[in-house]
């Protein structure tokens, strides 16, 4: 079992995705998303621009993992596909991609296109590959009331759990089971608060 901490610089509901009773990470991270593996834990920190630097955004315990085509397809997630005439909870849906008979994706209007609706080749490149998204029913989510980690919990042999640009990876055994017996000790599950760019006016729902 694994722990991988990354900082979540864009709160904004997209990646994770943590509603309708399934946090789902299907954009952004793609090295994370190849290797993360059933089981393993996730660990999304505040950035330092929203003030959240060592705080909680959302962990997720991996609890299961699918290509684009299945989890677009599968009528379980049809509520995560979005709508940008809709509440912020539908306008950040992430089931967004599709594979085309001719080898290439199709992206419906969402976050993660360009300005005027149409598909971002960039963001098409960069969420694609690999096709592989992570799925979790063990999860909490806490956006803008995101919990601060004790330094009992964050630091420990001199490593920090919380990442910088990228991710981190391989913590020792003791870092992850303290992490995972501090949170499991909370007591919450599921979604606990707004995502943090949704406190501005107009949030971003596309172009991003």
């Amino acid at each position: 079992m694994r722990l991988y901490s990354y900082v979540v610089a864009r709160d904004y509901g997209f990646a994770p995705n943590p509603f309708y009773g399934v946090c789902t990470l299907a954009t952004c991270k793609p090295k994370l998303r190849k290797m993360a593996s059933l089981g393993d834990w996730v660990v999304g920190t505040g950035s330092a621009p929203n003030g959240l630097t060592g705080h909680l955004v959302f962990t997720m315990k991996v609890t299961a993992a699918m290509d684009f085509g299945t989890y677009f397809n599968d009528p379980r997630f049809q509520s995560k596909k979005p709508n940008l005439a809709g509440s912020l909870k539908q306008a950040f849906g992430d089931n967004i991609y599709s594979p085309g008979l001719d080898g290439h994706w199709n992206q419906l209007d969402s976050h993660h296109s360009l300005e005027d609706g149409s598909p971002n080749p960039q963001n098409i490149r960069n969420d694609t590959d690999p096709d592989r998204l992570l799925l979790s029913d063990h999860f909490a989510y806490f956006g803008e009331v995101a919990p601060q980690i004790p330094d009992h919990v964050r630091y420990l042999h001199g490593q920090d759990l919380c990442a910088g640009r990228l991710y981190k990876v391989n913590f020792d055994a003791a870092h992850v089971t303290g992490f995972i017996d501090w949170f499991e000790g909370l007591g919450v599950t599921g979604v606990q608060g707004r995502p943090f760019e949704w406190r501005k006016n107009g949030a971003l729902r596309r172009g991003a």
